[in-house]
């Protein structure tokens, strides 16, 4: 009789703390392509991981308008099994409290905003993952060690977030910040970021619209590079241009991207173009095919990390949502 009470009284306890809990969600992605990849004269053939990952992410209500949540993300590889990051967490581990009259207080390790603001909406086709990824844009924030605060919506449709991410007494490591904002009116998408990071800086506008069945998108990038930039650093102007078609499950994409030259000196220029189809199975899971090549000029380092050596992969690959 005993035994019976006790593991009664700890079924209420576990009943009323999973009722105290609001819904956990797990969710992940895995995609894989097979590729024939090419890196100047050398080629290979490989299965490739399309930052596939897995998550956690969950909500509490807390009453008066207040809630607390949190959201963990881990990267692995889907060919191998293996991580994908140094850390477990690296993709993404934070807890925030929100508020609709006062905004979401984030506390961890997340991405930039900024990207998500610009590069990351225009890519459309394969989630900026994998090969076929925007080689050119310059990503300078650092996403450990952050706080940030996103804004309550002040304008319908008008997202803003700022981010610091803490020195933490590390030698050499100082600030860095991060900016961006969000507007949506129709069919038309605006966005707009800036980061900065040591000597590091950059700040890139982005637009999408949507008419029919076409849409199309782009952004504009001016970076200036002090310390991350091989072998040359300096200021660059970065374009991309996107646009996608979609008919009943097919999707056909194009994205080109344009890389100035560094501090206007010659052979330090580069470009990227992607042509695309997707084919959805269903909202979750799809087929998909691409082309993809960098060329770089002499002195140029775009997805090689080798001055004047060019990339192009032909692929085609799954990728399935839960």
């Amino acid at each position: 009789m005993k035994r019976s009470l006790i593991v009664a009284a700890l079924a209420t306890v576990a009943a009323g703390t999973s009722f105290a809990q609001s819904s956990v969600t797990i969710y992940g992605r895995l995609n894989d392509s097979v590729e024939r990849q090419k890196t100047g004269d050398d080629s290979i053939y490989a299965l490739q991981n399309n930052a596939s990952r897995i998550g956690f992410k969950g909500v509490e209500d807390l009453g008066g308008g207040l809630k607390a949540g949190f959201q963990l993300e881990h990267g692995f590889n889907a060919d191998n099994g293996k991580q994908s990051q140094t850390a477990f967490w690296a993709r993404q581990s934070e807890v925030f409290l929100q508020s609709a009259e006062l905004g979401t207080l984030r506390l961890g390790n997340f991405t930039s905003e900024s990207y998500y603001a610009t590069a990351d909406y225009v890519s459309m086709h394969n989630h900026d993952t994998g090969t076929s990824s925007d080689a050119l844009y310059q990503y300078v924030m650092r996403d450990t060690n952050k706080v940030a605060w996103r804004a309550p919506e002040f304008v319908k449709n008008l997202s803003l977030e700022a981010a610091v991410s803490a020195g933490e007494a590390v030698p050499g490591q100082e600030k860095a910040y991060d900016l961006a904002a969000n507007y949506s009116a129709g069919n038309l998408a605006l966005g707009a970021g800036f980061s900065k990071n040591k000597s590091d800086k950059q700040f890139a506008v982005r637009a999408l619209y949507t008419l029919g069945d076409f849409t199309f998108g782009g952004y504009y990038q001016r970076a200036e590079l002090g310390s991350t930039f091989q072998p040359l650093d300096g200021k660059v102007n970065i374009v991309r241009l996107s646009g996608m078609y979609a008919v009943g499950a097919s999707e056909f994409h194009l994205n080109v991207g344009f890389a100035g030259k560094l501090d206007d000196i010659d052979d330090t220029d580069s470009r990227q173009a992607t042509v695309a189809y997707n084919y959805n199975l269903s909202k979750r899971t799809k087929l998909y095919a691409f082309y993809t090549k960098v060329d770089n000029k002499a002195l140029a380092t775009y997805a090689t990390g080798k001055a004047g050596v060019d990339f192009s992969s032909i692929a085609a690959g799954i990728r399935h949502n839960f």
